[in-house]
């Protein structure tokens, strides 16, 4: 039992050496991957605009993209589990990067949405195979912060991304080709090219990591064994198991409550500024479009680590969910100087929910249970990016209202919240073990 319970200082220096490492690389790709997923809202009116597709098409488009990417999830998830991190990771991001590329020849519905659905395909696994990597990295006390940091990808892309995608856009016809396609091609190339890199940056496990003393090598195996021994002992470790676990959905029905919402504004959030604004998406509502975000990550700096200090995840996690529903009603009626404060208050619900929601089922599946449950998480989860532009323009039309969509993203929000003050999970670490019952 001696060799599971590792020196607390080396191990303390194994993690802090392992997230200098591994956590700016893992921010890149992240950034990158929700760039990709973001960048079709500030597309969107100079896309319909030379090419007539539709928004009903468009609203399609947008969410084809999670239905191959939910259907490929678990099975990347589990080649990933395999294979290891640094092979997969890369494949994923050069594969979805030329094809996030190749939407400068989109010009038609059909078009569109069959390199959306391809996208899908080839992304899939990537958000899951990152949280799967930070659990062989990091232990629990640990993981909570490190996800937090993990999650500024999502703000810093939609707060930095924006400009991008605005100057790009306002770069049409300078190179022979349109804002709209520049904007896919470079940003497109960008994810082939870190994708390239990951192959030779990325390690698998600790014990590969020949940039780590041996000691910390050491320390963080056993720290990482130990909490996956007491996860055996709960029965969460197999494939077979995952399935048979109706904590399992209580998970997937968070997470797409969250995604739905989470998706809506990440989709819609340009649109919605440019309207407020009374201008064209430019370069302008880049700018006023990154405002929400930068909050975010803010928020995300202390919200999240807070959270896992006190102990209260449940209740830190209600309380951003909760900041969605209200953020979201109140920018569908303010004017546009409130109405951006309050998309502030949404965008910091968004991203510091997220990292406290993971938290719970990584503390509770490990081993190829953990590959599956997170894969399968994620892919229920992330059909709230297909039925949130669908939904929410189907009301939007069909109420003749621009107000009612955002009140359908608030309500969910506002579901979210309310599951999750029913989760029951404990954590299942060897510190904790013994007085599991009386866990958040």
């Amino acid at each position: 039992m001696s060799q599971l319970a590792p020196n607390p200082d080396v191990l303390d220096r194994a993690i802090g050496r392992a997230k200098r490492r591994l956590i700016p690389f893992m921010l890149l790709m992240y950034l990158l991957s929700y760039l990709d997923r973001a960048n079709i809202g500030y597309a969107k009116q100079a896309f319909q605009v030379a090419t007539g597709v539709s928004d009903a098409a468009f609203a399609f488009g947008a969410g084809a993209f999670f239905l191959t990417y939910a259907l490929f999830e678990i099975p990347s998830n589990l080649i990933l589990h395999r294979v290891g991190a640094r092979r997969w990771m890369a494949r994923i991001m050069v594969s979805w990067g030329l094809i996030s590329a190749a939407m400068v020849f989109a010009k038609s519905d059909t078009s569109f949405s069959v390199l959306r659905l391809l996208l899908g395909a080839a992304e899939a696994g990537f958000f899951p195979g990152s949280i799967l990597f930070l659990t062989y990295w990091f232990p629990a006390q640990a993981r909570g912060q490190v996800m937090a940091i993990f999650y500024f990808g999502a703000p810093l892309a939609l707060m930095l991304g924006g400009p991008l995608s605005g100057m790009l856009l306002d770069l049409g016809g300078k190179f022979g080709a349109q804002g709209w396609q520049l904007m896919f091609a470079v940003e497109g190339l960008m994810a082939s090219l870190v994708g390239v890199w990951a192959f030779f940056y990325l390690t698998d496990r600790p014990a590969k990591a020949s940039w780590m003393p041996q000691a910390e090598r050491d320390a963080l195996t056993q720290a990482i064994a130990a909490e996956e021994q007491a996860k055996e002992a709960h029965g969460t470790v197999t494939f077979g198991a995952v399935f048979r676990n109706a904590r399992l959905l209580h998970f997937a029905a968070i997470y797409f409550l969250i995604q739905i919402s989470g998706y809506g504004v990440a989709f819609y959030l340009p649109t919605q500024v440019s309207a407020l604004l009374g201008v064209k998406v430019g370069l302008r509502v880049g700018f006023v479009s990154a405002i929400p975000w930068a909050f975010a990550i803010v928020a995300g700096s202390f919200w999240p680590a807070l959270a896992m200090r006190t102990g209260y995840r449940r209740t830190f996690a209600f309380i951003s969910l909760t900041g969605i529903a209200v953020g979201l009603s109140l920018s569908a009626n303010l004017p546009p100087t409130l109405a951006i404060a309050a998309l502030c208050l949404v965008t910091a619900g968004i991203i510091t929910a997220q990292p406290i929601f993971w938290t719970f089922p990584t503390a509770y599946f490990g081993g190829i249970g953990a590959a599956a449950a997170i894969a399968t998480i994620n892919a229920l989860g992330n059909l709230g990016g297909l039925v949130a532009p669908s939904v929410k323009t189907w009301l939007e039309q069909s109420f003749n209202s621009t107000t009612i969509g955002l009140y359908f993203l608030a309500f969910t929000g506002l579901l979210a919240a309310l599951l999750v003050t029913r989760l029951r999970v404990t954590d299942m670490t060897q510190s904790k073990l013994a007085d599991a019952k009386n866990q958040d």
